[in-house]
Formats: C-alpha cells, structure tokens, sequence
C-alpha cells in the first residue's frame, strides 16, 4: 500500500490505491489499511467531497531501510546476511551502494 502511495504522483482515493495494488483487496480492507496506515503518521489525508485522498507522509526510502534494518536484526549470522545481500545487487546497485559508504567516510 505504501508502495502504491509512493509511485504516485498526486493523493490517491482508496479505490485508487486498490486498483494501484491489485483489485485482491476488498474496497473496505484497503480504506480501513489506510486509515490505520493514517493513524500511525505514515500516511495523510485530506476530504475531498465523500472521500479521503491519502498521500505518503514518510520517505519511502526510509521505510525500505527499517524493513531492511528490522529483517538483519532477525539474523543470527548478519555478517552472513550482507554479503548475501551485497552480492545480489547488480551493477548499479552495487556503484549505489559504493557512492553511499565513500560519502559517509567522507563525512566522518
């Protein structure tokens, strides 16, 4: 839902959100997400007539990073978990990553 909310450019309605997802989802199990997604300060959202338009609150980039974080905290080997993780990126992930780890050296 997040993701869906993030790919797109303007607020989106819940029926929205449900055709950006995947039609899986009832219409009220997306709206009642969102509103839980709304009260958690992930999301916001603003009337519009009948409805609610919900939009992103939160850096997308900074949700994928704590599901990362959480996910490595889970491993009872982490140094075995980065490398599988590094060495599934593709080359530009890779360059990606090596310009992030060279400007916080740089910062330190």
């Amino acid at each position: 839902m997040l993701g869906a909310l993030a790919s797109h450019e303007e607020p989106a309605t819940a029926g929205t959100v449900r055709e950006l997802i995947g039609d899986d989802l009832a219409y009220t199990t997306v709206s009642t997400i969102l509103t839980r997604l709304c009260e958690k300060k992930m999301v916001t959202r603003a009337r519009q007539g009948r409805s609610y338009r919900y939009a992103l609150a939160v850096d997308e980039g900074d949700l994928v990073a704590e599901r990362m974080r959480v996910q490595l905290r889970h491993a009872s080997d982490r140094v075995s978990a980065l490398g599988q993780f590094v060495t599934g990126l593709d080359a530009a992930e890779e360059e990606a990553l090596r310009q992030v780890l060279d400007d916080l050296d740089r910062k330190a």
